[in-house]
């Protein structure tokens, strides 16, 4: 059996313990290529005992450290080098996420030769001092590229200041982008970089991996996908998507469509996702549906398709995709279908690989071409036959227990189950009754349920009676209306009684129904009143007659006198007798202009007649005040008595007027 290239030019360098840039295409053997040479570097008990090494180099610590992107790659190469270290009785750990800490630092503490690991968990276990990494004699970044693009390179950058200076490293992958370029010239000591290809082997891909790409809708993918999936030859079969969503919902249409399908993607659990891979190495499952997490280091043996469902991102991806098949020298059939909106993602990938697919040839379900070129037998359908229906399917397969962390509905197969409903203690049901009608209440009373029928276990409610509640509240509004109407009927001046103590007893009996119209009761509510003003309650006549309008004298709009040319010096009349204080209507306009007329023509007789003075303005209160004057002047000159003058309250300024012509 002859090693591939990779392993042919990475053994005899690597085992020198110089460092080493390793880069070869997907499914060509790098895992063994780095391998074997660090399962040499460590010492292990049977080296002492043939003495191969010292006692003193025996440490139960850590001895090489291979850091990987993801678990199920962690998971792949562990398995490996349990495989190629059974003979040595080498120690290997994997260490990742999702699963619980304390197995991990139990076997820690038990002693590890070698450590398989993904940077998070590594950096948590180094951080708490559970992981020693001072022992540390090899060093391999496996996939550094996936690293870099998942982020990871910082952290892997850490990982690499905990190790000691003194050391060996080797950097694997099947691509070799700048940034990993300068992490390898920054961390290794003067590295050999082996870049190994067949020489039969041209090209970026595997030349036993047969390419096929077509222009399909995304509508019809489904049932493509279904008969792709029936064609003569077909083994074991991965399908990869670009979204989780995706994957979950193609999976669960296989399913549907009868295939034994499984699901590996970020929003599984640990144990989901390792059911997942276990059925599928098993056989139980033929179809893996699966993101890009599934795409580096799965090595399964059987897998004749690689179906991609969704375009990929770059050419990376699409390379270590279809490197899933043809592994090993095998052959395998790797199949793209391409949607229109991405035709010019495609061709990019086209451009960077030298393939021969710039413009794929648009395809459907029933295309002719589609049953030729792939081996689909004719008649074939979107739906398995109940015949071919042979494989155990994904429940067959035990999910094991994981003590996960975190969630996203986690649930481990050996939790303790609920207990069931019967040995739990009996709940009481809640009951709702409705008392609102039971037993026999005064009127206007407020209807409240009685906690004694409840606490004596009467659960029969009485009879109810919505009448009777609906005129108790019924009542509220007609007594307004007959202390309303017992107000209009009262003496105007003296205020009336208050209404509340005659409803008291009215609320004992049944209210009588008044069936006096709203206008009667209007016309006896609004009654003419006096002179004097009389007190009204205005909020019960409105309730009681809102229809009408209540009689209110409007003040008197203050007139302005019309002063003659030339002003009179009045004398003031002598101080009256007290006279009521009954406020005097004030007289129009076109009343008290004749009236100073006449004083004017009396006081021109008499020959008093004041200088003339050019003409000011007044207020109105001393022009009214004049024209009352000057009817009292007249009225003296007549020889009569002047007439009772009403007490008026007068401003400063004319008070001070009249004492000074006094």
């Amino acid at each position: 059996m002859s090693p591939f290239p990779i392993q042919e030019m990475t053994l005899p360098v690597a085992l020198s313990g110089s460092d080493v840039i390793g880069q070869a295409k997907t499914g060509t053997g790098k895992t063994l290529g780095f391998g074997l040479p660090l399962l040499e570097r460590v010492t292990v008990p049977a080296d002492v005992e043939a003495g191969r090494a010292a006692p003193e180099k025996l440490t139960d610590a850590p001895q090489a450290l291979i850091v990987v992107p993801t678990r199920e790659l962690c998971q792949q190469v562990t398995n490996d080098l349990l495989t190629a270290g059974k003979v040595r009785n080498v120690r290997v750990l994997a260490i990742y996420g999702g699963r619980a800490y304390e197995p991990q630092v139990e076997a820690l503490k038990k002693g590890v030769d070698v450590i398989v690991g993904t940077p998070g968990r590594l950096l948590d276990l180094a951080g708490q001092r559970k992981l020693d990494l001072s022992h540390i004699r090899v060093l391999v970044l496996d996939e550094a590229d996936e690293m870099l693009d998942l982020g990871f390179l910082p952290d892997v950058e850490r990982i690499i200041t905990m190790l000691p200076p003194k050391r060996q490293t080797m950097l694997f992958s099947a691509t070799m982008p700048g940034a990993v370029i300068s992490l390898a010239r920054r961390y290794m000591s003067q590295p050999t970089h082996i870049n190994a290809t067949s020489p039969d082997d041209e090209g970026t891909t595997v030349k036993n991996t047969v390419q096929h790409v077509y222009r399909a809708h995304n509508m019809d993918k489904p049932e493509m996908l279904s008969r792709i999936l029936q064609a003569d030859g077909r083994g074991l079969a991965m399908v990869f998507c670009r979204t989780k969503r995706t994957a979950a919902d193609i999976a669960d249409q296989l399913e549907k469509r009868g295939f034994a399908s499984g699901a590996v993607h970020g929003d599984l659990g640990q144990g989901a996702r390792e059911q997942a891979l276990r059925a599928f190495r098993n056989g139980k499952v033929d179809v893996l549906v699966c993101t890009d997490v599934a795409a580096r280091g799965i090595d399964v043996e059987g897998v004749t398709h690689v179906i991609n469902y969704q375009s990929p991102e770059d050419e990376k991806t699409y390379l270590h995709r279809i490197g899933r098949t043809g592994r090993a020298g095998a052959k395998g059939i790797a199949i793209t279908l391409v949607d229109w909106d991405d035709i010019p993602r495609w061709q990019l990938i086209n451009k960077a690989l030298d393939l021969k697919f710039p413009d794929p040839v648009e395809t459907y379900s029933t295309s002719p071409h589609l049953y030729e070129e792939l081996d689909i037998p004719a008649g074939t359908t979107g739906v398995l036959p109940r015949a071919d229906r042979t494989r155990a399917g994904l429940r067959a397969e035990q999910v094991e227990d994981l003590g996960e962390t975190g969630g996203r509905g986690r649930k481990s197969a050996a939790a303790p189950a609920a207990a069931p409903r019967e040995e739990r203690p009996p709940r009481t049901p809640r009951q709702r009754r409705r008392t609102r009608g039971g037993g026999a209440l005064d009127e206007g009373a407020v209807t409240v349920p009685a906690p004694a029928v409840e606490a004596a276990g009467d659960d029969t409610p009485e009879p109810r009676t919505p009448r009777r509640r609906r005129r108790a509240r019924a009542a509220a509004p007609e007594a307004v209306v007959e202390a309303a109407v017992a107000v209009a009927e009262s003496p105007v001046v003296e205020p009336a009684p208050a209404p509340a103590p005659e409803a008291e007893p009215a609320a004992e009996e049944k209210p009588r129904r008044r069936r006096t119209p709203r206008a009667a009761a209007t016309k006896t509510a609004v009654a003419p009143a006096p002179a004097a003003e009389p007190v009204v309650d205005f909020q019960t006549v409105a309730i009681s007659a809102p229809a009408a309008e209540p009689v209110a004298t409007k003040p008197r709009r203050r007139t302005r006198v019309v002063k003659p040319a030339d002003e009179v010096d009045f004398q003031i009349a002598p101080p009256s007798e007290p006279v009521s204080e009954t406020k005097q209507r004030r007289r129009p306009r076109a009343a008290t202009k004749p009236k100073a007329d006449v004083a004017v023509e009396t006081a021109a007789a008499t020959g008093d007649v004041a200088e003339t003075k050019p003409r000011r303005r007044r207020p109105r209160a001393a022009s009214a005040e004049k024209a009352e004057t000057a009817a009292v002047t007249e009225a003296v000159a007549d020889g009569g008595t002047a007439p009772a003058k009403p007490r008026r309250r007068r401003s400063r300024a004319s008070a001070t007027t009249k004492t000074t012509e006094g």
